[in-house]
């Protein structure tokens, strides 16, 4: 979406001539004004109207490498950018974690062990299904291979997926309100939050791991889960079994200005992966708002944080519990990591400098491409 509007405005400004830009989506409509969009939106194409879309394109840009557009766009001789949000191209599950243990994979499938690709993916599913899993990842990464550029949102994705023609151009994101100017997160006792999805692969029983050892070392604080998922009967009965009731409280999932008000006293925002992120761009987005993060050092994540946060080692409840009462101790640390998040978010994940690093990139594809794409500028 933010790729698509920056594009459109570049057009609106005159910075792209004769530009048609399309999305196109197996998401159904719903509640979504489409009509309200600076692009044009086709949701859940059949099989011909997805290869006349193709055919009449210069240029496809994929969010990951999915299989029927890119084999499509190969067959037809299109220029195609795949964006690896995930690792599809290494890995069956595409999230490089093991579903019998829940850990991250060691990268069984790219070091030819795929007897346990099949086990894992079975964990979820048949083995039927497994296996189609397995098989469909050989073709996947061939084609991926093929294409005229793949994106990478990290550079620890770009090593990851290990394919020729690999781009990195981070994630980007607006500015955004700088709520820790409000005083209201100075107020003791310090307030820790998660921010997203309750999903197990975001480590959020470690964070009430770490949680329960600061409440059994007597410190004071206060930690929200701003989101919903899946976890969250799980996550409430282990704080009851941890007695941390006092301190944690879920929200439920907000956003806009319910959002913002539930940030106003948060002073650290934790981030305990236990998966190689791609990026993270909910970290992305907090230190654009000028908050202190604590961070799994694992994948693009703790790239993306850099020395502008507190980093720790992945599933290490006790170094988590340390990064936290480091903050405890001496709450100006908030401060002081918060403003270099922010400055190292305008430096590097700002959404222009986003969207112009894909445009050239766009350009630089079309100059490498044959006739009739060279000039043709849609």
């Amino acid at each position: 979406m933010s790729l698509q509007k920056g594009l459109a405005g570049f057009a609106e400004r005159g910075g792209l001539e004769e530009t048609d830009l399309t999305v196109v989506t197996p998401t159904p409509r719903g509640d979504s004004r489409d009509q309200w969009l600076p692009f044009r939106v086709i949701r859940q194409p059949n099989l011909p109207k997805l290869m006349r879309l193709i055919w009449t394109s210069d240029l496809i840009h994929l969010a990951g490498p999915c299989f029927l557009p890119m084999l499509l766009g190969l067959l037809l001789r299109k220029p195609i950018v795949v964006e690896h949000s995930l690792y599809q191209a290494i890995c069956p599950n595409g999230l490089l974690v093991d579903e019998r243990t829940k850990v991250v994979c060691p990268g069984h499938f790219m070091a030819g062990s795929y007897r346990e690709c099949l086990r894992c993916n079975a964990a979820n599913g048949s083995w039927w299904k497994s296996l189609s899993m397995l098989l469909l990842t050989f073709p996947r990464r061939w084609m991926c291979g093929k294409i005229a550029q793949n994106i990478a949102p990290t550079s620890h994705v770009s090593r990851r997926v290990n394919l020729t023609r690999t781009a990195t151009i981070y994630h980007g994101t607006t500015q955004l309100p700088n709520v820790q100017r409000s005083a209201e997160w100075l107020t003791p006792p310090l307030c820790f939050a998660y921010v997203g999805r309750l999903v197990s692969k975001k480590g959020l029983n470690l964070l009430l791991e770490a949680a329960g050892r600061l409440s059994a070392a007597g410190c004071s604080f206060r930690l929200k889960f701003i989101g919903d998922g899946p976890e969250r009967a799980g996550l409430t009965e282990r704080v009851d079994a941890l007695d941390l009731g006092r301190q944690v409280a879920f929200t439920g999932f907000l956003q806009g200005e319910a959002l913002e008000r539930a940030l106003c006293d948060v002073a650290v925002v934790v981030m305990p992966s236990i998966w190689e992120e791609t990026a993270g761009l909910s970290a992305i987005e907090h230190m654009m708002r000028g908050r202190m993060v604590i961070a799994t050092d694992v994948g693009g994540l703790g790239e993306l944080v850099g020395d502008a946060g507190l980093k720790f080692p992945l599933g290490d409840a006790e170094s988590l519990a340390s990064c936290m009462m480091r903050v405890l101790r001496d709450s100006s640390l908030a401060k002081t990591l918060g403003e270099k998040a922010m400055q190292r978010a305008q430096a590097f994940f700002c959404e222009e400098r986003m969207v112009t690093e894909h445009y050239a990139a766009y350009l630089e594809v079309l100059r490498e491409s044959r006739p009739p794409y060279v000039g043709e500028g849609r």
